[in-house]
């Protein structure tokens, strides 16, 4: 759970954060129920698979999120996992150090579409990993990966978004 509580700026969390790509209350307003996010997910030595978020059940002050795992052709892999995540923690998972992160902007071609983004990399001691968030689909990024040593070794795109 966060401590973080808006301030002046309801994209800054923390002082040394820089500002996230989505205040607690766009992601409320982009997260209808319903709304359905398909990732296409890779990992290194692994076949890849598909990741499916869908909001079951929004309120005032959260979510209820239903995900679960499919192979490529939508066979189920997992069963539904349920998961209650306030606004604010939704919005806490894109506060970034500022001293490790830098924050730009991008288009981006994926199968779900094209989108004006904002980038954020953070540098960690053992990898780097990139974010972009569709300025046009609050919430999740609809691209995110992990690179280690010079090699993507995770990658989670957007191949679909039911609204």
């Amino acid at each position: 759970m966060t401590s973080a509580a808006p301030g002046p700026d309801p994209h800054q969390l923390h002082p040394d954060h820089l500002p996230t790509p989505f205040t607690a209350a766009e992601i409320r307003a982009g997260c209808p129920p319903g709304r359905t996010l398909r990732f296409r997910i890779e990992r290194a030595g692994e076949e890849p698979m598909i990741r499916v978020s869908r909001y079951a059940e929004v309120d005032g002050e959260g979510a209820v999120q239903e995900s679960w795992a499919e192979d490529l052709d939508g066979g189920g892999l997992s069963e539904p996992e349920r998961e209650r995540s306030t606004w604010l923690e939704l919005q806490e998972h894109a506060s970034f150090p500022r001293a490790i992160t830098e924050r730009g902007e991008e288009e981006l071609s994926i199968p779900s579409g094209r989108f004006a983004c904002l980038r954020y990399t953070r540098t960690d001691p053992d990898a780097v990993w990139r974010f972009w968030f569709a300025r046009e689909l609050p919430g999740q990024p609809v691209r995110y990966e992990r690179e280690v040593s010079g090699e993507i070794v995770f990658s989670a795109i957007l191949i679909d978004n039911t609204p």
